[in-house]
């Protein structure tokens, strides 16, 4: 159980989600067999629904691990879409180039290997969605990047933010995720106060915070 919501709620909510086929249950395999972490299912199934509502042309991911969520991505969207996505494990980063080059979306993935933040204040282009994945202490440090990164109209998706319920529990809290859980909270209270922002968090998961601009 992640700690997020009970333990019956997640249950139902993972079997109405059908099982993944293809590349993607490839991927889940991989994962699973290999203990590298990946989006949670229903995080997973929210992602694609936002990706294919939204139709983005330019997408940034920070956290690339296997390639499994940049391939969701690409599974839902246009023919037309960029996805740029950063990982700082070189391991990560050859397992997730085989993998975009093995189901072919090499034209769609690009892979820049580096520290997130180091990679963030070198990009200049503009997103229409920002999905925050690594580095989970550095989520504050992230956003006023990504927000000078942020088209207009985009939106930021943030995965893991309740942190196992940590975030919204001080009972919860390990003695050595304290860092991890105040660096969140902060997070958190940056993108929910700041009065320019719409910012709603979904008990889904880990957590998942979706924010955009508000229209002047």
């Amino acid at each position: 159980m992640s700690g997020v919501t009970h333990e019956y709620m997640e249950q139902y909510l993972r079997e109405l989600i059908p099982k993944r086929e293809g590349i993607l249950q490839e991927l889940e395999k991989f994962g699973e067999e290999n203990k590298v972490p990946i989006i949670q299912k229903e995080g997973a199934k929210f992602l694609e629904f936002m990706v294919s509502m939204k139709q983005p042309k330019k997408i940034l991911e920070l956290g690339t691990a296997i390639g499994y969520s940049s391939i969701l991505m690409a599974n839902s969207v246009n023919d037309h879409v960029k996805i740029t996505t950063v990982e700082r494990d070189e391991n990560m980063v050859k397992i997730a180039q085989e993998n975009i080059k093995k189901y072919g979306y090499k034209d769609k993935i690009n892979i820049i290997e580096g520290d997130c933040l180091e990679v963030l204040e070198n990009l200049q282009d503009k997103f229409d969605i920002i999905f925050m994945d690594a580095g989970k202490g550095h989520y504050n440090h992230f956003l006023p990047h990504c927000l000078r990164l942020l088209a207009d109209d985009g939106i930021i998706i943030a995965d893991n933010v309740l942190f196992r319920g940590m975030v919204a529990s001080n009972e919860l809290v390990k003695r050595r995720k304290i860092t991890i859980v105040k660096r969140m909270r902060t997070y958190l209270e940056m993108v929910s106060k700041d009065e320019s922002l719409i910012t709603s968090v979904i008990p889904m998961g880990d957590g998942i915070a979706i924010t955009k601009r508000r229209k002047n």
